[in-house]
């Protein structure tokens, strides 16, 4: 099995992590997050990337206000 794998070039430490994105945890309805892995199995991507697409597109279309909303609760949560 070790045949199978070359990790001669391999570094060991934390994941590389970019200023643009922050690691949060949020609770989502199983079906809302089953219906986007399977959109991602099925057309190819990541789920994660389609769920930040989606609320970005609803940020735009509701002009900010959801924008809004989620940081407010964000912030609750921080908080809390």
């Amino acid at each position: 099995m070790k045949a199978e794998y070359d990790f001669r070039h391999a570094r060991r430490g934390a994941l590389a992590v970019t200023p643009e994105k922050t690691r949060v945890t949020i609770r989502l309805d199983n079906d809302v997050l089953e219906w986007y892995r399977k959109q991602a199995e099925e057309h190819g991507g990541n789920y994660q990337t389609a769920i930040n697409a989606a609320l970005r597109e609803q940020m735009s279309a509701e002009d900010g206000a959801l924008e809004r909303v989620l940081r407010r609760v964000i912030r609750k949560e921080m908080l809390a």
